[in-house]
């Protein structure tokens, strides 16, 4: 396993020796002589053991004074997968940074969010990633912005903003700061297709008009092997007509983000990631959006998606030791858990899907989003509609529900928690926490818990042993099925990936978003 715990700096330094892509995003190599840091694939000269510094994430080399390397670009690599393993605060408030929160909300928010003081926040963060809270959301903005000067044509103020900094001047030397080139030169080196937003530059305060059909080209780092074929299967298979479609290849949605509406339209054509040696690669995104304010936080909701941070290969060494699980690991390396772009949405979808057929629930929630949800003009075909918030489904009389009057009002009152606070499903929340409050709410049983753990809190470790699918899957593939119940506590600390593997088994092929609504 790839953990970070596991290494000392002999054994890291081995690492970048090696360059071993497998620890690229786990930790970063700092060269004392040269004042740069490195991912560990770095193709330059390994320097001398004596002359590197080893830093758990890149806000920390760069509060060292290091800048990012030209040839390797560090910070294009996937985050470390032990961020949903621990889950501790620490790594709860990297993933609430990375949503933007500290730049919407000041360090005051997010530790109000997470229940500490900020000086008891900022001591955690440092002592586990090497940086206070200012300093990691720095980094993502940095990040955000080269991705957008190599990739999109946007002025250079559009850029500023839509990456999260507050003025142009605090952006022109954060670049020049990281990168050690000023945002001119880094656009003059993107190599990319490049489609910006059209219009002119907009402060902090303005949003685009209600017209702006600009569109955003943008990379989206992943490690490999990575299942594309298998992710987009599962999210067509479970699609909502209105809010989400997908055709052969692509997959796309509607979002409803901090400072307004905007779409995601990913490719998930490509079949050779799957069979891709170790290491890094890009993913295609498009997002559509209101307020260019809103490109952090849309980006992180796409990385959430595709569970792009996972690190597939710790995940098939553990789980292919097991006879049951070996063959469908080889026959889908780099399978995904599938995440989501919002844990209050993906918690009421679960409680209507409950004792029902997928197709059942697509049929349901497609009426609820259809009464329910605010329309939204995207630009996408078959894109018409948000999915309603916890607030507007708070306030539905549980007997109007397309659903048994049961399940309808364990609905509302889900959403009357949610909308409350009750329940909180951002990723900064405790997932104990997150159950108990759960199961303590009317018509919510361990199955829907666990199930929101998995996929809105990216738990990794989770396993359904009262799931129909999950003993429909055994029983095909010619096991006890409580013999495969039981030998699921083997399979810690993957067990959400171990019952990717057994649904894969039952699969359908991918629906078009037209025999979905249907």
């Amino acid at each position: 396993m790839t953990q970070t715990a596991d290494l000392d700096d002999d054994a890291r330094y081995a690492a970048i020796a090696a360059r071993d892509r497998r620890f690229d995003g786990l930790f970063f190599t700092a060269v004392l002589s040269t004042g740069i840091y490195c991912r560990p694939s770095c193709p330059a000269r390994t320097p001398a053991r004596e002359r590197v510094r080893f830093h758990p994430s890149a806000a920390s080399a760069q509060e060292a004074g290091f800048r990012a390397c030209k040839r390797c670009l560090p910070d294009a690599t996937p985050g470390s997968p032990e961020w949903d393993v621990r889950a501790g605060t620490a790594d709860r408030a990297v993933r609430l940074i990375a949503d933007g929160v500290v730049d919407r909300d000041g360090v005051q928010g997010l530790a109000d969010r997470l229940g500490y003081t900020p000086r008891h926040l900022g001591r955690l963060l440092v002592e586990q990633h090497g940086a206070g809270p200012l300093a990691l959301a720095r980094a993502r903005r940095a990040q955000n912005a080269r991705v957008l000067l190599e990739t999109t044509d946007l002025g250079l103020a559009d850029v500023a903003f839509a990456a999260g900094f507050s003025s142009v001047r605090q952006f022109n030397e954060t670049v020049r700061a990281v990168y050690d080139a000023t945002p001119s030169h880094l656009r003059a080196r993107g190599v990319h297709p490049r489609a910006g937003w059209r219009g002119g530059a907009r402060g902090p305060g303005d949003e685009a008009s209600h017209g702006d059909d600009g569109v955003l080209r943008l990379r989206l780092a992943v490690r490999t092997p990575f299942d594309a074929p298998a992710l987009l299967d599962f999210l067509a298979y479970h699609l909502v007509p209105g809010v989400e479609t997908a055709e052969d290849g692509w997959y796309a949605r509607t979002l409803d983000l901090p400072h307004g509406a905007g779409t995601l339209r990913l490719d998930l054509a490509d079949t050779t990631l799957a069979s891709a040696a170790p290491g890094t690669a890009q993913l295609h995104l498009e997002l559509r959006l209101a307020d260019l304010r809103d490109t952090g936080a849309a980006l992180e909701r796409a990385r959430r998606l595709v569970d792009a941070d996972a690190d597939p290969g710790a995940v098939a060494a553990h789980l292919a030791a097991d006879p049951v699980l070996a063959p469908l690991v080889g026959e889908h390396p780099g399978l995904r858990v599938p995440g989501q772009v919002d844990g209050a949405e993906t918690a009421l979808r679960t409680v209507v899907g409950q004792q029902i057929s997928v197709s059942g629930a697509r049929t349901v929630l497609g009426r609820v989003v259809a009464e329910h949800g605010a329309r939204v003009e995207t630009g996408l075909p078959g894109l018409t509609r948000l999915f309603p918030g916890a607030d507007v489904l708070a306030a539905v009389d549980p007997e109007t529900l397309p659903m048994p009057r049961a399940r309808g009002r364990a609905l509302v009152g889900l959403a009357a928690a949610l909308a409350a606070g009750e329940v909180d499903l951002e990723r900064g929340a405790g997932r104990a926490d997150v159950r108990e409050r759960l199961l303590a709410l009317t018509g919510i049983g361990p199955w829907t818990a666990d199930y929101v753990a998995m996929r809105a809190l990216a738990d990794p470790d989770v396993f359904l042993p009262t799931d129909v699918g999950v003993r429909t899957a055994a029983t095909r593939l010619g096991h006890d099925p409580a013999e495969v119940v039981a030998r699921s506590a083997g399979w810690s600390p993957w067990r959400s990936y171990a019952l990717m593997h057994l649904w894969q088994t039952l699969m359908p092929p991918t629906p078009t978003s037209q025999e979905a609504a249907r």
